[in-house]
């Protein structure tokens, strides 16, 4: 009896024949996505947890919610731009899996 994993792949496989395992190549470039956004995400915290430790020492509760929202959008946005970056990435490899 197969898994749900694997009748998943089976019409993954129908519906999109190039979409077999990737090369190394492709892995290499999809982790170095992953390694730039999570550079990226670092940077963006580091200066938001800056400021939120401001904003604490201030005792600014308005400004302590701005930078905890924005801590979470900029985390969600980076996110979306990375996905989609892979996506681009995956596209690109098309017809050159194996």
């Amino acid at each position: 009896m197969k898994s749900a994993y694997e009748l998943a792949m089976e019409r993954l496989a129908k519906s999109d024949p190039s979409a077999g395992p990737l090369t190394a190549g492709q892995k290499a470039q999809l982790a170095e996505i992953d390694r730039v956004y999570k550079g990226k995400w670092a940077e963006r915290e580091i200066f938001l947890k800056k400021q939120l430790d401001e904003a604490f020492a201030a005792q600014k509760p308005e400004e302590i919610d701005k930078i905890k929202s924005q801590l979470g959008s900029e985390r969600a946005r980076l996110d979306d731009d990375r996905e989609s970056e892979k996506e681009r990435a995956r596209k690109a490899f098309g017809g050159g899996r194996k």
